[in-house]
């Protein structure tokens, strides 16, 4: 495969507006103490893109309130904690998440503090030529590969954080799954925050996800913290679903109460391909999951779904936005999410229509069930049709429990704990039910039936 050469860097003048220059040192003079020290330095391509975004975040720092996208989410007291890069990690990690059955093996991948764990990985059980491993070992063994595909989706020029993410690109997953091949089983990558107590500490992970022409494959990510620090996590994924391909892409978010967690997933289908994205949310003291999806090809189909559960002060942003490119696509959109005590998630979701995809079907739906009066909700969902034959909608609604339903339940003899559990797991089975894997549906209803129990 011939590499993508990136064209040569040139000087260009960004516009700060929505974003923060004085931030940008403090997050980059730890990089520039690094010097080459960073994996794959010898590669051209591979200095332009990280030269890039150094240079695309110097000029605007963080995103701001005033910027549109991060209208609700605000990042200010970032900028105020000494971020410092994660040490590898040699901690003992005991038990690690999985959807498998209990002595079930399979593929997996674990990174502890944004770097790579063999000792904690295996490939067992993947088909023959299907390519699973580390960037920092794929950035030798496999560059042509990164060289046409990373940074393609992506764009450092776009988001602030992706730039960031590529001023450290440094280690990930990276699956290829050539074209007819079928994974029959799950591939499960871990990504476990362990930190510092000392010392507030970030990663960038950047993974890639390829399915190429006919190609199925199941993924699912976990995220996890161990012990009490600060961690910043702030994560990369691109994913090329080629014709007729399918990628079930699944995330759960369990990080701890010291976390910030920031994700952008960028992907890509061609003709009668099909990515499917669900993410359950549950951890972290601040969380943003942006997804963006583009179906570049005639009946392409993408799903874009989840549920997010938040208590305390916990933070959730979902911001997602699904590009309808050419002809006959479909799109479909659930998420759902349960707020408890002050706690407050965001909805953004932006369907887009491009003049030639007509006959577009496209469906969003955001619900949020408050359980407080503290409880917040701020929901922006937006369709942009420049198609005059499609098919859109969406709709948005945040209220209680329903009192009647409770009373139904607790003259029955059910405790108000139990009836409310009850309700509560009703209300999100809608959004589980877009999960297309059985296995993977259990193991996500376990994770809120832990939420609720933890909720009494």
């Amino acid at each position: 495969m011939t590499a993508q050469h990136h064209s040569p860097l040139h000087p260009m003048t960004y516009s700060t507006r929505g974003a923060d220059p004085a931030t940008a040192p403090a997050f980059l003079a730890p990089l520039d103490q690094m010097g080459s020290g960073l994996p794959g330095s010898g590669l051209p391509w591979l200095n332009e893109l990280r030269a890039a975004g150094r240079e695309r975040f110097a000029a605007v720092g963080l995103p701001t309130i005033k910027n549109e996208s991060w209208r609700y989410t605000n990042l200010r007291d970032l900028a105020k904690v000494s971020f410092q890069p994660a040490a590898p990690a040699a901690a003992a990690i005991d038990l690690l998440p999985t959807v498998r059955a209990e002595g079930q093996d399979g593929p997996r991948l674990v990174f502890v503090d944004g770097r790579f764990r063999a000792d904690l990985s295996s490939v067992d059980g993947l088909p023959p030529r299907v390519d699973l491993l580390s960037l920092d070992a794929a950035l030798t063994t496999h560059s042509g590969l990164l060289a046409d595909h990373l940074g393609r989706l992506a764009a450092a020029d776009d988001r602030p954080l992706v730039a960031l993410n590529s001023a450290y690109l440094a280690d990930g997953a990276v699956l290829h799954v050539p074209a007819n091949v079928q994974v029959e089983r799950p591939i499960e990558l871990v990504f476990v925050s362990v930190g510092s107590e000392s010392q507030a500490t970030t990663c960038h992970p950047r993974s890639l996800l390829i399915a190429e022409a006919g190609a199925k494959a199941v993924v699912v990510e976990h995220h996890v913290g161990r012990g009490a620090g600060t961690t910043l996590s702030n994560h990369v994924t691109e994913v090329f679903v080629g014709e007729g391909a399918t990628l079930h892409h699944y995330k759960s978010q369990r990080e701890g109460g010291g976390a910030i967690h920031l994700s952008h997933i960028a992907a890509t289908v061609a003709t009668g391909g099909c990515y499917d994205n669900f993410i359950l949310t549950t951890g972290a003291k601040l969380s943003r999951n942006e997804v963006v999806s583009r179906l570049d090809g005639t009946e392409a189909r993408t799903h874009v779904s989840g549920g997010y559960l938040v208590r305390g002060s916990q933070h959730a942003d979902t911001t997602t936005v699904i590009v309808h490119a050419k002809p006959n696509g479909t799109s479909r959109e659930v998420y759902k999410g349960v707020i408890d005590d002050t706690a407050r998630a965001v909805f953004q979701g932006k369907i887009t229509v491009c003049p030639d995809a007509q006959k577009t079907d496209g469906y969003q739906l955001n619900r949020a069930l408050l359980l407080s009066d503290g409880a917040e909700i701020d929901s922006k969902p937006e369709l942009e049709i420049h198609a005059d034959d499609v098919k859109c909608s969406h709709g948005c609604t945040a209220g209680e429990l329903d009192d009647d339903a409770l009373f139904y339940l607790r003259a029955r003899g059910i405790d108000r704990d139990t009836a409310q559990g009850l309700l509560i797991g009703a209300f999100l089975s809608e959004s589980l039910e877009e999960i297309a894997e059985e296995s993977i549906r259990d193991a996500f209803q376990g994770i809120i039936a832990g939420w609720l129990e933890e909720q009494k």
